[in-house]
């Protein structure tokens, strides 16, 4: 059966939608080319088991950035909440290269915490974007803000070497330039999310606790799949890059493959809404919970590496939109903005330690160690997920 959108809906969501997936693109493309450079200066300068910091700081302010951030939301509207975290990344990136010229590496890992604040709003503009739509089409309105992150995700890691010869031709280093280049995609974020949604959510509901969130079904359900997902994906990715720079490859090979994985992390999207929106979210988690231990132990293989990063996007990006539909539907609504900020918290926060861990894995067993113990992560959330009820 063929669903009409009325063409008075359409054109009041035409707008708002266009705004949040500009911002999501664009802050994805500055994350993606920060957390690249900045684990190769940390890398440099601090060695292996310490190269994954950075990166681990904008994890971190993320899981943060979705607590502040939906607090604002209750209090001034989605509207102020996307524009402070834009404004406030934009800094974080002017001091990233502050940090990188200067070789300080506590002005970089603050830069990067900034980062992940507005990589916090965007992360949350997929639930602005649910709200504008009725019930049967929140997968695909999910599906279409995380598909739009894909331009700047996969853009932004081409632009590497481009970055890096514009900051050397400013007398800079070209580490650099990634941070430059991110500076200045969160500036336009911000100006895009002048146009998203500024309707406030409601502040009545209670504060999420993680043992709230247990105790809620469809939260329980999508918080073992978006943690496992995101978990495996950062601990993984956090790494890649650091791996192929040791074995000889440049910014460009890096920036070939991380795009190969940016584009099954986001490219699907739509396809995973409909998915969701015709099939459920219980299905469609599990398949993504699947793919995830498959691409995971292959990714220890360099001649498959690339397929296999691009399955691991794949499949983060199954949990991710199916995880997040969930919450989107069939939580009730007086409860729906506290939990979605407080799972994104919960996830954000785990990989954070992953991104961590992940170096520190790497430089004490190799890349291949660090691909198991991954895929090991996927095989316990798939079975945990399994044997959980609340998700249909």
């Amino acid at each position: 059966m063929i669903v009409e959108v009325p063409a008075g809906r359409a054109t009041r969501t035409r707008r708002p939608m266009a705004a949040l997936c500009s911002g999501t693109a664009l802050m994805n493309a500055a994350m993606a080319v920060a957390s690249v450079a900045g684990t190769l200066v940390a890398g440099d300068r601090l060695g292996t088991g310490w190269a994954g910091v950075p990166a681990t700081a904008g994890i971190i302010g993320t899981g943060a950035g979705a607590l502040v951030l939906t607090r604002l939301t209750n209090r001034a509207g989605r509207r102020a909440a996307l524009v402070t975290g834009y404004v406030m990344a934009a800094a974080g990136a002017c001091l990233a290269v502050a940090g990188v010229v200067a070789g300080d590496m506590i002005g970089l890992t603050a830069g990067m915490a900034l980062l992940g604040l507005g990589n916090a709003g965007a992360q949350l503009s997929r639930y602005a974007a649910a709200e504008l739509h009725p019930a049967h089409r929140r997968g695909f309105a999910i599906g279409v803000v995380v598909w739009a992150a894909a331009f700047g995700a996969v853009g932004g890691p081409l632009l590497l070497d481009a970055s890096g010869d514009t900051a050397t031709g400013m007398g800079l280093t070209s580490r650099s330039g990634p941070f430059l280049l991110a500076s200045l995609a969160c500036a336009v974020a911000a100006l895009a999310s002048v146009a998203a949604p500024a309707r406030a959510a409601s502040a009545a509901a209670p504060r999420m606790s993680l043992r709230r969130l247990a105790r809620t079904p469809a939260a329980r359900s999508a918080l073992v799949v978006m943690v496992a997902a995101q978990v495996v994906m950062v601990a993984v990715m956090t790494a890649a890059p650091l791996e192929m720079h040791l074995h000889g490859d440049g910014l460009g090979a890096v920036g070939l493959t991380l795009s190969a994985h940016t584009l099954g992390m986001f490219a699907l999207s739509p396809v995973t809404g409909r998915l969701f929106d015709r099939f459920g979210a219980r299905p469609v988690m599990l398949a993504g919970l699947l793919l995830l231990v498959v691409s995971a132990g292959s990714a220890a293989f360099p001649p498959v590496r690339p397929v296999a990063l691009f399955l691991l996007g794949y499949a983060w990006n199954l949990c991710f939109v199916a995880g997040s539909g969930h919450l989107a539907r069939d939580l009730p609504e007086v409860e729906r903005p506290h939990v979605e900020g407080a799972v994104d918290a919960a996830v954000w926060t785990v990989a954070a330690g992953a991104g961590l861990l992940s170096t520190v894995i790497m430089s004490a067993g190799g890349y291949g160690a660090l691909t198991a113990t991954a895929c090991a992560v996927a095989v316990l959330a798939t079975f945990a997920q399994a044997r959980l009820r609340g998700s249909r």
